[in-house]
């Protein structure tokens, strides 16, 4: 069982930046890929970034290509999504979630563990 706790959403004006956090819990967390989906307002749930057990390899979605930063700390449970040149699209609550094994996947479907999410809201 992996718990997963969010942290560091909040308000920000357009063009700023935050860093989401992700703190797991449990022994084996160097064993999970981890991934950020976000959900905004009215819409289904969407993939945003995936990271490797290892850290070794990284994804994004073209929508936060070059702006967000997925890294993880495996020996403090945590991973983090440094997000830049937010933009008001980028209003969403943030979730992060966690898979059992080597490579990276980005289907909701395929996920474990979830958080319960941290809200970004971006201001215009």
């Amino acid at each position: 069982q992996v718990q997963l706790v969010e942290s560091g959403g909040g308000l920000v004006q357009a063009g700023g930046s935050l860093r989401l956090s992700c703190a797991a819990s449990g022994r084996t967390f160097g064993g999970y890929a981890m991934d950020w989906f976000r959900q905004a307002p009215g819409k289904e749930r969407e993939f945003v970034a995936a990271i490797t057990r290892d850290g070794g390899v990284t994804y994004y979605a073209d929508s936060v290509k070059g702006r967000f930063t997925f890294s993880r700390d495996n020996a403090k449970n945590t991973v983090y999504l440094q997000m830049h040149s937010l933009q008001p699209e980028d209003t969403a609550v943030y979730y992060c979630a966690a898979k059992w094994g080597s490579g990276w996947d980005s289907g909701a479907n395929a996920m474990d563990y979830w958080g319960k999410g941290t809200l970004v809201t971006v201001s215009s």
